[in-house]
């Protein structure tokens, strides 16, 4: 027995007792699980919801409601000159970036009206019944097929304008030529065969790049632009189109390319050929 200071017996001291305590926030388990069982539960609603809709319902009636959830902004393709698909697009009169030469503000499709006082609009006509006819030349063949995304038509102040445009992977001409590739001439006599019907007068407009020429090469951009409109105005006699037809040739070299950012860019390189008005 310990003694007090005082010399008597007295109790031993009381024990000391640590007691730790471990706090775990949301009880056992958590409830992050909850809301991940959640988003599962609600993705398999939305699929087992898709899946009754497809089987539910028409080919119309699904069409019509991939309609209703399409965006209906309009955009506008930049550096537009043939994407995928026939003529390089849904549509070969959807919206350009091209650069114009008659005072087109405007990149839409146009219809002139006869006077002033508004009636039954030229162009929209042209256009359509062309369209159809270049369509049908274009699915005559694989080849042309493929070819088919190196063309845009558009309506224009001047006309309806047939731009046949060059990328990375398709050039009309030879390399610093004017001599047509073989798939640009089988792609001019489709032309050809497009425009014959009309009425209207044709200019042919050829453009480059402006990759610059080799030292000591007395070529130019504006010799080449000019050659090689010139050399569209004979391929396109040659399958049948007649010399009366024609009524500017021009060549506006590197001037007005259709990429602005890059004047080097393969696409600036084309042929514009531009039907007139009836």
């Amino acid at each position: 027995m310990a003694k007090s200071p005082t010399g008597k017996n007295a109790p031993p001291p009381a024990p000391i007792i640590v007691k730790k305590v471990t706090i775990v926030a949301g009880g056992h388990h958590g409830g992050a699980w909850k809301v991940a069982y959640a988003d599962f539960v609600t993705a398999m609603m939305a699929f087992f919801l898709l899946l009754w809709l497809l089987g539910a319902t028409t080919e119309k009636q699904r069409k019509g409601i991939a309609d209703y959830f399409t965006p209906t902004l309009v955009k506008m393709r930049q550096n537009s000159a043939g994407s995928n698909g026939l003529l390089g697009g849904s549509s070969i009169t959807d919206a350009d970036h091209y650069a114009h030469r008659a005072g087109q503000t405007g990149t839409k499709t146009l219809t002139i009206p006869r006077d002033a006082t508004g009636g039954p609009k030229e162009g929209s006509g042209t256009i359509k019944s062309m369209q159809s006819r270049l369509q049908e030349k274009l699915k005559a063949s694989d080849q042309l097929r493929k070819l088919a995304r190196q063309v845009r038509m558009v309506d224009t102040t001047e006309g309806v304008r047939i731009d046949l445009v060059d990328d990375a992977d398709f050039s009309m001409f030879q390399l610093g030529t004017t001599l047509l590739t073989p798939d640009a001439a089988l792609l001019l006599r489709a032309i050809s065969q497009t425009v014959a019907p009309e009425a209207g007068g044709l200019t042919i407009r050829g453009h480059t790049d402006a990759l610059p020429w080799r030292p000591g090469m007395t070529a130019n951009n504006w010799s080449l632009s000019a050659g090689r409109a010139e050399a569209t105005r004979q391929a396109m006699m040659r399958t049948g189109i007649g010399e009366t037809r024609f009524r500017r040739i021009e060549g506006v070299a590197d001037r007005e390319p259709l990429i602005e950012d890059n004047p080097a860019d393969p696409r600036n390189r084309r042929i514009s050929i531009v039907v007139a008005p009836n």
